[in-house]
Formats: C-alpha cells, sequence, structure tokens
C-alpha cells in the first residue's frame, strides 16, 4: 500500500524530531563541557596572579575557545532541523491547499498566518568572518535564484502597491493565485521570474550582521500593518535586536510631512525599493 503526502511529510517531521531530539542532548553535553572549561580558566587565572605560567593560560584559553566552538555547531545543527521541519510542515499545508476545493482562507486567518510566518522566520547568526548570505534580512536574492513552492513572493502591480503570491514548481514560471478572493472569483495567473521578487528567508541579527539590514533613511517598500499590500516608506529606524521590527514612515499625502506616523513591521515582509521601469 503506497504511502499517501500526509504520512510521507509526517515520518519526514518524525525523523528530524529524534535527531533533534538528540542533537538537544548534545547541546547540554558540550554546554557542561563549556562552562567547566571557563571556569577552570577562572580559577587558574584567579590563582596565577604572578602571570608567571602564560603557557599554561593560553592553553586553558585555547580549550575554551575550541568548547565554544563545538558547542556553536551543534547548536546551529539543532536550529537547521527546526527549520527543515518548519518547511516540511509548510510544504504540505500549500500542497493540500492547492490540491482541496476549499474556499480562500479568511482575511483574519490570513493576517494571523503572516505574523506567525515573521515570527518564526529562522534567525541568521554568521561566524567571524562570514557574510550574511543572499534572502537574508536586506540581502537581495541572487540573479538565477528560483523561489521554493513553500515560499511566499511579491509581484508588482503597480509602482506603491504589491501582492502576496507563490511560486509553483510544476511551471516553469511562477503562477500566482489570489488566496483571498472567493473560489469563484479565483485567476490564474503566469509570471516572468523579473517581474517576482522572493521575500527573506531568514532575518539578519542586528548585533552580528548590521549591514545585512537597511539603513536609516533608506527607501523600501513593506508590507502596510493589517493589509496584504506592500507600499513604499522611508527607514525611520533599524532593528537594534534580534527580536526587533523596522519602524517606518510610509509615504502619505494625508500628511504635512508627506509621510505617515511610525509604524513596525517585520524583517519579512521589507524590501528594497525599485524604480518602475
Amino acid at each position: 500500500m503506497p504511502f499517501t503526502a500526509d504520512a510521507i511529510a509526517a515520518q519526514q517531521v518524525q525523523e528530524r524530531l529524534k535527531s533533534l531530539q538528540q542533537i538537544v542532548h548534545d547541546i547540554e553535553k558540550k554546554r557542561q563541557q563549556s562552562e567547566q572549561g571557563i571556569n577552570a580558566l577562572q580559577k587558574y587565572a584567579q590563582d596565577d596572579k604572578s602571570g608567571q605560567s602564560s603557557q599554561k593560560l593560553r592553553s586553558l584559553y585555547k580549550t575554551s575557545i575550541t568548547q565554544a566552538e563545538q558547542e556553536e555547531e551543534v547548536i546551529r545543527k539543532a536550529l537547521n532541523q527546526i527549520a527543515e521541519i518548519r518547511n516540511i510542515k509548510n510544504e504540505r499545508r500549500i500542497q493540500a491547499r492547492i490540491a482541496s476545493n476549499k474556499e480562500s482562507i479568511r482575511r483574519g486567518t490570513w493576517m494571523k498566518m503572516l505574523s506567525s510566518s515573521a515570527q518564526t522566520l529562522p534567525l541568521y547568526t554568521s561566524k567571524i568572518g562570514e557574510k550574511a548570505p543572499s534572502l537574508c534580512g536586506a540581502v537581495p536574492a541572487d540573479p538565477n535564484y528560483i523561489a521554493k513552492v513553500i515560499e511566499n513572493s511579491l509581484q508588482p502591480v503597480q509602482q506603491e502597491i504589491w501582492l502576496q503570491l507563490c511560486y509553483n514548481h510544476s511551471t516553469s514560471k511562477y503562477e500566482v493565485d489570489d488566496i483571498l478572493k472567493e473560489q469563484n472569483q479565483k485567476g490564474r495567473h503566469t509570471l516572468s521570474r523579473r517581474r517576482v521578487i522572493p521575500l527573506p528567508l531568514m532575518r539578519a541579527n542586528p548585533e552580528t550582521d548590521p549591514q545585512a539590514l537597511f539603513s536609516q533613511g533608506t527607501l523600501v517598500m513593506a508590507l502596510f500593518p493589517q493589509t496584504t499590500c506592500f507600499y513604499k516608506a522611508l527607514v525611520s529606524k533599524p532593528p537594534e535586536t534580534h527580536t526587533d521590527d523596522y519602524e517606518l514612515l510610509f509615504e502619505d499625502a494625508t500628511y504635512p510631512e508627506g509621510y505617515s506616523p511610525p509604524h513596525y513591521v517585520a524583517q519579512r515582509y521589507v524590501i528594497a525599493f525599485k524604480q518602475k521601469n
């Protein structure tokens, strides 16, 4: 009897959860080793007030650094497993929605999904000397990049307005559905790759990768709160911690300054502004 798509996805998730459980135990072991190494280093530094045994002190420093790097590596493995589990679940939900004949989800539900997607977006923390990869924060996609079906993207409709869409690998181009319309109003549109801008796949950490964020005064396109439309905005304040959102001023001719009061938008929904061709 062949496995269903749901069964395969469930099995994949269970395999990764089992692996994640083991990795969590490994993290605790590495944490204890790191803690012991740091305690030994601190104790030796306090006891050796003359500073004559500098070679021993350097050796303890190197050991502590190695232990910290090993702990970091295991933590990154855990984060990768979590990201894979999330991607499997997201892909299955999208495939189920495509295959079903149910009505489009309601706007309120869609708003919650957008918020959840922003909050659970993986955080990228670079190692020393590394640069943030493409689609991390403000870093754009590579020229030949093709979005996966589980990713969200944007399609320019006007200079100020953008729509939410998904990419379908079953075709050679992007196929777009307006999931907020009623079932009998749905229409599928086909777009070339240059007409689509993928959203970030990772959040940038301001403490380690500030260059991967839009700086103050940068003109961007951003999702206006409680809508599915992207509008032109000015960065008033970039995130200062990994939990912060952008503080943005949206263009609004009804205000004397030409901009709205500050609104807060997650990294997931802030992209570079491109002049209309």
